[in-house]
């Protein structure tokens, strides 16, 4: 602790509250009522009205305000629903509970009881007959008249945030209420729930670098989960045609405003389906959630109107990269000159590396930051698509989109391979890859193939960035806005 004044008057008042018998820590208030729900019932009702209401209320929480008027004082409580006044006064609640209230801090919870009634300036209040502290704060709120704004501290702190910046917790309280919208929708149309593990033997499910730990007992390696997709669909091969999970995945890259190396997804299978039809439920899905929350398809992020009324537009790789990329279509029906033009543009591509894998290149500098309007991007080349289905006309590409809001991929989804002679060509194509120095090449999986050789009805799988959606929805900035403990650098002491 901080060798400071004013810590060190906070640590004698404490010792003078536990000299006069005072229990700073107690657990036992019996607390009935809540901010909000005592001014949603009295809102409405005049001081005359509350004159007649003979009930008493008893609230507890955080002092966030005292205004002293010597033998009278208001405080304004906050407890999980928002802000309350009381008014304590001395011949009220005695001498010994007001001297105590007169050492009470900004920052300290309380507990208060008595009537409700309106103060001449019209605020709903209640009038004290009753106070306890239930804990005192040692430390002091950052800036207690101005929230908090310093970003670092927003991000390292979060309880200090959650506790002076309002909005904050709204942010997060919308994220709750997102997530349950998605559940209702998913559950309404019959996928049930499922859960996997979040270690395993093997990195698979997508093209990403992983965390890698060690079981002792078992004396194995383990990868945290980069995507839970190989155990969904083994799901759906042993007959759960319908499944879904809202999980955690880890991958060992980059942080930016869009990129925590934890996040969180929604991953769904659906049998029977196709690419298609998870363009059509995304659709009905992200236009559900946004009326639930604005009553309108229509929202503003970060200053630009987005409208999630479907239809959306749908558009080929290929053909994004000549209308957005301005890239003539003679260079992208050659191997050769995709390579060369993906070169010229500066981009980290060898002159071994896949054409698919140059064209995706030229395609996130050229295009992906014009996509504002919701978009899917269809049609993916193969080379970065191991599990997905290859296109019936057009074998180099697959049936695969990817959802652009804003500029960035909201979505992934693709109609899956269940052609295990398929998969296991894909593998080897990812282990050749993995073998040039790629290391977010997926890995060979036979126990993955082996569950395909038992057969896997025609499946689409979609995986959906919780985060990334809660970032459009709240218009957050960045990612670490609506990620409660962001992942930081350690911060030296």
């Amino acid at each position: 602790m901080e060798d400071s004044e004013l810590l060190r008057k906070k640590r004698e008042k404490i010792e003078s509250l536990k000299a006069d018998g005072i229990d700073l820590y107690p657990n036992d208030a019996q607390v009935k009522d809540t901010a909000a729900s005592i001014i949603t019932r009295f809102a409405h009702m005049d001081g005359e009205a509350l004159g007649m209401i003979a009930d008493r209320f008893a609230v507890a929480g955080r002092l966030m305000a005292i205004r002293d008027f010597g033998k009278g004082s208001f405080a304004i409580i906050q407890d999980r629903t928002g802000k309350l006044q009381t008014f304590i006064r001395k011949e009220k609640v005695g001498e010994k509970f007001y001297s105590l209230f007169k050492r009470l801090d900004v920052g300290d919870i309380i507990f208060v009881a008595g009537k409700i009634f309106r103060t001449r300036t019209n605020e709903l209040t209640v009038d004290c007959d009753e106070l306890r502290l239930l804990s005192k704060a040692i430390r002091p709120l950052p800036e207690k008249w101005h929230g908090l704004t310093d970003i670092e501290t927003k991000y390292r702190q979060r309880h200090l945030d959650l506790i002076v910046n309002p909005h904050t917790k709204e942010v997060f309280a919308k994220r709750s209420r997102i997530i349950h919208l998605i559940r209702c929708f998913m559950e309404e149309r019959d996928f049930l729930e499922v859960e996997t593990p979040m270690m395993q033997p093997k990195a698979g499910g997508a093209m990403a670098r992983p965390f890698k730990t060690h079981h002792n007992a078992l004396g194995m390696d383990f990868y945290l989960r980069i995507a839970p997709e190989l155990y969904l669909k083994r799901l759906v091969t042993g007959g759960f045609e319908r499944v879904y999970e809202i999980n955690k995945n880890f991958r060992n890259e980059g942080i930016s405003t869009f990129h925590n190396p934890e996040f969180t997804m929604l991953e769904f299978y659906q049998a029977y389906a196709t690419y298609e039809d998870l363009m059509a439920l995304t659709e009905e899905m992200f236009n559900f959630i946004a009326c639930e929350l604005f009553s309108s398809p229509k929202f503003k992020y970060l200053g630009t109107e987005i409208d999630l009324t479907p239809p959306w537009p749908r558009i080929s790789v290929r053909n994004a990269i000549i209308q957005y990329g301005k890239i003539a279509a003679e260079v992208l029906a050659d191997n050769d000159k995709i390579i060369a033009c993906a070169r010229n543009l500066g981009l980290n591509i060898k002159e071994s590396d896949a054409p698919g894998m140059a064209m995706m290149a030229i395609f996130e500098e050229q295009v992906e930051d014009k996509l504002i309007q919701p978009t899917f991007v269809t049609h993916y080349p193969v080379e970065v698509s191991p599990l997905a289905r290859k296109n019936s006309d057009h074998p180099e590409v697959t049936d695969r989109f990817e959802l652009y809001i804003c500029g960035k991929e909201i979505a992934n989804a693709f109609s899956e391979i269940n052609d295990p002679v398929d998969q296991r060509e894909r593998f080897v194509m990812q282990l050749k890859a993995r073998e040039a120095g790629d290391d977010e090449a997926h890995e060979m999986d036979e126990e993955y193939i082996r569950t395909l050789e038992y057969g896997m009805p025609p499946t689409a799988g979609e995986g959906i960035g919780i985060d990334r959606l809660v970032m459009l929805l709240t218009n957050s900035a960045s990612i670490r806005d609506v990620i409660l403990f962001p992942l930081l650098r350690s911060k030296e002491e």
